[in-house]
């Protein structure tokens, strides 16, 4: 009798890590989904800048410097490696689009061309793509992390050596400009 309990309480606890690692490739698998799905939209991004910058040429002859601070934003973005200079290098790219749009402003032939018109609406669609990537990647790395911690998952965990994923998150900068934002009253 003593054996039976024994086996059943040895059985129910090898359920259980079964269960736990399982819950682990899933999570771990969803924050490489997500990861991958900002890939994708960060490729998106980077093929939609050179028409633009191509674009803006034509019209904003003397804006070299915006443009070139465009490109060298785009060149270190994509060649950033690990999560953390990846999102420093993807919000530098967007600080310099906003001022690639900011000098557009000047130029009302350009603000008028269908093309710019549409390439900024596909960039804008695309960034709003990217965040919600990022909200979503942030979301599953939350879910892992946190399975990763609690117990009694994290003594699977540590033995299996799952490790903690980094946030996708805006540099100390863009969160203070974010925070700062002026407020509309009307």
């Amino acid at each position: 009798m003593i054996l039976w309990i024994i086996l059943g309480i040895v059985g129910v606890f090898l359920l259980w890590v079964i269960g736990a690692y399982n819950g682990l490739i899933v999570l771990r698998n969803r924050v490489k989904e997500a990861l991958s799905d900002i890939s994708v939209q960060l490729k998106r991004r980077y093929d939609l800048i050179p028409n633009l910058i191509e674009t803006v040429k034509g019209y904003a002859k003397f804006e070299k410097s915006v443009l070139t601070d465009v490109t060298k934003a785009r060149t270190e973005a994509m060649g950033a490696k690990g999560i953390e200079e990846k999102a420093k290098a993807e919000n530098m790219l967007s600080e310099t689009l906003k001022s690639l749009f900011a000098v557009s402003e000047n130029y009302p032939d350009l603000k008028a061309s269908q093309n710019f018109l549409d390439l900024q609406d596909e960039l804008s669609d695309t960034e709003n793509k990217i965040e919600a990537s990022r909200r979503f990647y942030n979301g599953q790395v939350r879910d892992l992390n946190t399975r990763i911690e609690t117990f009694p998952t994290s003594l699977i965990a540590t033995q299996l050596h799952f490790k903690q994923e980094e946030f996708f998150a805006m540099d100390a900068d863009e969160a203070s400009k974010a925070k700062d934002a002026p407020k509309v009253e009307l």
